[in-house]
């Protein structure tokens, strides 16, 4: 059980520093990437299928 919620709390760490990091790209650099903004929470989360 702890172990589940210490993988929990890194996975949304993770997750949190993806967002950061791609928002912080221009909407020009996201589109190079094949991304927009509202791709953003997927591709962090990892459930992206573009």
């Amino acid at each position: 059980m702890l172990l589940s919620l210490i993988r929990a709390i890194r996975a949304f760490r993770d997750y949190q520093r993806n967002v950061a990091e791609l928002s912080q790209l221009s909407d020009r650099e996201l589109a190079d990437i094949g991304l927009d903004r509202s791709d953003i929470p997927r591709v962090a989360s990892g459930h992206y299928n573009g």
